[in-house]
């Protein structure tokens, strides 16, 4: 290839919040370094967002700032469309326009891909362009470039993920500091972890859409949010905490996602894992993915989960490998989730009532004699045995926690004890439980 006559890659970006000022940052601070790796100059050809004010300091002149983003797109001389508004529309718009009209696609945005995804991929597949999306999960860690690539040689059995670094943060502090969840969450918004409306952090439904983009670059399937069990940590309690740490584990929200035999289990909820275990130690607004593949085995992949920079350079990541591809005038490389469109399947999923589990079980009973062996009986009535106890001395409270640990029951059988202990006159309120992974 003749470096001399090789043009400058066009890039323009839609979006300039957090994210996008750190690729505007990166572009200019490192502009030597992604010239002599890509043998051409990135150029930032223009910005579009609705508030945004020049900034010489980062390289942004008012000419290059417009608020027609769709106008940008359809520019002849851009080559690559960076979007980084976030949000249904007017991202899908906008990504489909550039796909259309030859434009590569870079994106962070996991809730547009695990709603709309098949659209963008399949547009992406008939123009014969590619869509970059490094940056849609796990922040800084190269996820999923190492699922479409390093890892395609292997059959993936499952993945783990911590891959909300709010709801990690929040249970770190209530954990190394005793603190309760709401003031944990308080924390971490004076903090600027946590947004002012945190809901959808911590009701798990971010992270959902991130096992959604998991699920199909190690499966090979195509997996809708409403089609993941998701529970938030709301009503994970500082008690929970200190009694799953008696108990040997530590409690994490966790993204699941295995095959079994071709049906899919797609969960997001708080898990219980073994102190021992290296998600365990996953501590504070990092992330983490661990994958169980056929012949590899285990391998972790941990990193800064979001933020400006390591989101920043998951994004120039996707840039280069789609530049290089354009300069070497060949079509968009490998496929976008590791497998070619057409054979991305619907997923069948594994409905929850016939997941199983261990549990964790807290139920609130009157200190009364008899009220254990009465548990007992209505777990054992619905096929869930014990196998451990913590129940603590009988003292002045009307009431004491009753703490068990299951061996490995149907979640249906254990929904179905649980309401009916629920109606006993012994327990005073709803069981809590909490889902155990002992081996993962």
């Amino acid at each position: 290839m003749d470096r001399a006559r090789l043009q400058p890659v066009r890039l323009a970006l839609l979006g300039c919040g957090t994210v996008g000022e750190g690729v505007v940052r990166l572009l200019r601070s490192s502009a030597a370094m992604l010239e002599q790796k890509l043998g051409a100059p990135l150029l930032l050809a223009g910005v579009a967002d609705r508030s945004l004010k020049p900034n010489p300091a980062i390289g942004l002149e008012r000419t290059m700032i417009t608020r027609d983003a769709a106008a940008l797109v359809a520019r002849d001389d851009i080559d690559i469309v960076v979007e980084l508004f976030g949000g249904l529309e007017p991202a899908r718009g906008l990504i489909l326009q550039a796909l259309r009209t030859g434009k590569d696609v870079v994106t962070a945005n996991k809730a547009l891909l695990a709603e709309h995804g098949a659209e963008i991929f399949g547009a992406a597949a008939v123009a014969g362009r590619a869509v970059g999306l490094e940056a849609s999960v796990g922040g800084g860690i190269p996820i999923m470039r190492t699922l479409r690539e390093a890892l395609a040689g292997d059959r993936q059995r499952a993945v783990y993920g911590i891959v909300n670094g709010t709801c990690n943060s929040i249970l770190s502090t209530m954990t190394e500091r005793g603190t309760e969840f709401a003031d944990a969450l308080a924390e971490a918004q004076r903090s600027g972890l946590a947004e002012a409306d945190p809901t959808l952090d911590i009701d798990g439904h971010d992270a959902a859409h991130k096992l959604c983009l998991l699920a199909t670059l190690a499966f090979g399937v195509s997996l809708k949010p409403r089609q993941v069990h998701t529970e938030g940590i709301r009503r994970v309690t500082l008690a929970d905490i200190a009694y799953a740490r008696e108990l040997g584990y530590a409690v994490k929200l966790l993204a699941i996602a295995k095959d079994d035999a071709g049906q899919i289990e797609a969960r997001v909820h708080p898990t219980m894992i073994h102190t021992r275990h290296l998600l365990a130690g996953v501590g504070g607004a990092f992330n983490a993915i661990y994958v169980n593949s056929e012949a590899l085995g285990a391998s972790m992949y941990y990193g800064r989960g979001a933020g400006m920079m390591p989101t920043a350079t998951a994004v120039l990541a996707d840039i280069l490998e789609i530049a290089r591809h354009r300069l070497a005038a060949s079509r968009s490389g490998a496929p976008p989730l590791g497998y070619p469109f057409a054979m991305v399947m619907p997923a069948r999923v594994k409905p929850m009532d016939d997941v199983l589990c261990e549990y964790y079980l807290r139920f609130t009973a009157r200190d009364k004699p008899g009220v254990l062996g009465t548990i007992a009986s209505v777990l054992g009535r619905h096929q869930i045995s014990i196998a451990s106890v913590i129940q603590q001395e009988r003292g002045v409270e009307t009431t004491v926690p009753v703490i068990m640990r299951t061996h490995q029951a149907r979640e249906r059988n254990l929904r179905r004890a649980l309401a009916a202990i629920s109606r006993h006159k012994m327990v005073e309120r709803a069981p809590a439980f909490i889902r155990i992974e002992e081996e993962l």
